[in-house]
């Protein structure tokens, strides 16, 4: 009777279960990922940044004496100096070839699907084996210096002299610019032709289609790999770790090194206190870009 005399409450009641059965849907969809980032992200974390204020087997509470141990040891700073002196010379390198490549590899040229799958075959090759192919080239009976002595230059001892950070330099570039290069050519792709036909009308040369058109549309792509490439400096460590071991020349010496050293060592507490100052760097620097982008997307909108 109640449907019969007000056909608008039967409607909006429809309505309103049809959005409660998508949220209930869409719920258990993400539910899977949330337990698994609340069960190995979110809880190990908590418990981490707990016990970087605490000291001792029973977890008596330290306050900030673990983060004075940590900024006043030297090993800390010196991989925090070689992590930072990484990240400054591999992350731009890589933006500049990666979308340098894409710009070459959007246009029509004979067997770009297998040019393509070439720079993508780095990603599929194991940790253990880049670290094998690594020893091949830079040792001192490999084959770069085998190379050098054809031209009469003296044999270098890469991993044992300040080198070693360009050949890890080398190494991370090898391993990532085909993944970069991929997100940039599907930033590309969404760009539609119409503006480059709009821009060749009106005279605009190579240069400044870049600057006004390609430039400003990858933007959301640019700030997507950025992120995913400062991430992906501190895998480099893994292929330090096995060519050089705990101890590695002093140049390419990491961060995870002295984590991993110290998780050895049973020093937890200062372990916990310098994995949280790193997620905090890490996430200061990733709002830092983020505010930039936004300030920049804001100068260009039209007054």
């Amino acid at each position: 009777m109640l449907s019969a005399s007000n056909p608008n409450l039967s409607v909006r009641r429809f309505r309103m279960n049809g959005r409660i059965r998508e949220a209930v849907s869409g719920l258990l969809f993400i539910l899977p990922s949330m337990a698994g980032c609340l069960i190995f992200v979110v809880i190990p974390f908590t418990d981490a940044l707990w016990r970087s204020f605490t000291q001792g087997i029973k977890g008596e509470f330290a306050g900030l004496a673990n983060y004075e141990i940590i900024f006043q040891n030297a090993s800390f700073q010196q991989a925090a100096l070689n992590t930072l002196r990484f990240i400054a010379l591999c992350v731009p390198v890589l933006l500049v070839c990666s979308l340098g490549l894409a710009l070459l590899l959007s246009k029509p040229l004979a067997g770009l699907s297998a040019i393509r799958a070439a720079f993508l075959l780095p990603m599929a090759i194991p940790v253990a084996s880049v670290a094998l192919l690594w020893q091949v080239l830079f040792h001192v009976n490999g084959l770069v210096n085998n190379l050098l002595t054809v031209f009469s230059i003296e044999r270098v001892d890469w991993m044992r002299t300040d080198l070693a950070l360009f050949c890890l330099v080398i190494s991370y570039l090898w391993k990532n610019i085909g993944y970069t290069m991929v997100l940039f050519l599907a930033g590309l792709s969404g760009i539609s032709p119409t503006y480059y036909e709009a821009a060749s009308v009106d005279g605009a040369g190579r240069i400044r289609k870049f600057r006004a058109i390609t430039w400003p549309c990858l933007r959301p792509t640019l700030f997507t790999v950025t992120i995913l490439s400062l991430l992906n400096t501190f895998k480099a460590y893994r292929e330090a770790w096995l060519v050089a071991g705990n101890y590695p020349q002093g140049s390419i010496y990491l961060l995870q090194h002295t984590l991993n050293n110290w998780f050895t060592a049973l020093k937890i507490e200062q372990l916990c206190a310098a994995a949280a100052v790193i997620a905090v760097v890490i996430l200061g620097l990733t709002m830092l870009l983020n505010r930039a982008w936004v300030m920049r997307a804001q100068e260009d909108e039209p007054s």
